[in-house]
């Protein structure tokens, strides 16, 4: 609230700075003899309105600015001197020049209008944003851009209903820009139709990494040897309390219990990203943990776990959600996004993409956004004797 306020102060002073110089002019002129101007003043007052103001806010503080040269001249009774009239020409060039500033200002502003349109509608198109219930799990997606009024990145997140389950992925392509786009559109519509294709885990992410290594060959220059995409896949079976994960190379998700605790999904062994399987060759191994009801799986790209505030301390996503409990994914994204955004104070480097789905506990409601999330402590004893924190049950 305090950076807020202070920024809206400083919007209203430069709003205001033309009339104060106009009317600081008229004082200065008044206040000193004949021979000292203050044409600076009454000059400066349309160039600032220029990008701040409409062409008739501007038109308007450019023929203030310049009657009032005029009338300090007629009172001073300088108005038939040489340097008089230079000064009055010279104020109406300002002026002029002013609503020109104006107008390419504003016709600037409606093609990054234009712009910032077309690239969410790209973004859109390419990541949409999945439904908020699917097959009875409860789906929050987020996609935060490091930078203000940026649409388009390289981090991704899908979710596919098929025949043997909600299936996931969250994904990071290696690089900016529109090739990290065109590989992010790669591995989504290979994703959304191996999802439906393929039996098992195992066989959609080989056949993301196949894709992959096409779009590899493809390329050229450094990107055909250096391409990849770290990922991590997820499939909830029909009728299972259980969640199967294959992790290539990406931060490992967390599944969020009902009572607060906090587990890392840790692969058994390390894998090494999506399109460097030249480097490698291993079998693809899905690991299931169990995902009971009132449970919340999360995945998220490392824009989220390597986070830094001023000090340079990665934020800790276990750490921070350990012993809190959330309405729903909703609401869970929202703590989520806020909270880092106060670890960095609003400084990320990078953008994040976050997913949350959530298996509902019986009878509860799919949306309690009224419901605040709770605190609790981090040594809290379960019935079974175990403590909330740390307990691990995220093990295969």
């Amino acid at each position: 609230m305090g950076k807020q306020g202070g920024a809206g102060k400083a919007s209203r002073f430069v709003r205001a700075l033309p009339a104060l110089l106009i009317v600081g002019g008229c004082a200065f002129d008044l206040a000193t003899p004949p021979n000292f101007t203050a044409s600076p003043l009454f000059a400066a007052a349309p160039l600032i309105a220029a990008p701040l103001f409409s062409f008739l806010g501007t038109l308007v503080t450019g023929g203030v600015a310049t009657a009032a040269v005029v009338g300090l001249h007629l009172y001073n009774g300088t108005s038939t001197h040489v340097e008089s009239v230079t000064e009055l020409i010279t104020m109406i060039t300002v002026a002029v020049l002013a609503l020109v500033i104006n107008r390419v200002v504003r016709r600037s502003g409606r093609q990054l209008a234009s712009a910032r349109t077309v690239a969410e509608a790209a973004q859109r198109a390419v990541l949409p944003v999945p439904a908020d219930r699917i097959a009875g799990m409860h789906i929050a997606a987020r996609y935060e851009a490091a930078q203000a009024d940026a649409f388009i990145g390289g981090d991704l997140f899908a979710v596919q209903d098929t025949p043997r389950g909600v299936r996931l992925v969250v994904g990071d392509v290696r690089g900016k820009g529109l090739e990290a786009v065109e590989a992010v559109a790669v591995v989504i519509g290979a994703f959304r139709e191996a999802a439906e294709q393929e039996s098992s885990l195992e066989g959609v992410a080989q056949r993301l990494e196949r894709a992959l290594t096409r779009e590899g060959a493809r390329r050229a220059g450094l990107d055909a040897f250096e391409g990849f995409t770290t990922a991590v896949l997820a499939e909830i079976p029909r009728g299972e309390a259980m969640v199967r994960v294959v992790n290539r190379g990406h931060p490992e998700p967390l599944l969020l219990y009902a009572d607060g605790d906090v587990a890392e999904i840790v692969p058994a062994a390390a894998a090494l990203p999506l399109g460097m399987g030249e480097l490698g060759a291993w079998p693809d191994r899905a690991q299931e943990y169990a995902f009971p009801a009132g449970a919340t799986l999360l995945l998220y790209t490392d824009g989220l776990s390597e986070a830094r505030n001023a000090a340079g301390v990665f934020y800790d996503p276990a750490a921070r959600l350990r012993g809190r409990i959330f309405p729903g994914p909703e609401e869970l994204l929202d703590a989520l996004t806020d909270d880092v955004r106060r670890h960095t104070a609003g400084a990320a480097t990078d953008d994040m993409a976050l997913l949350a789905v959530g298996r509902p506990a019986e009878g509860q409601q799919d949306r309690r956004r009224t419901v605040s999330l709770v605190r609790r402590a981090h040594a809290h004893r379960l019935p079974d004797g175990r403590t909330s924190a740390g307990s691990g049950r995220a093990g295969p």
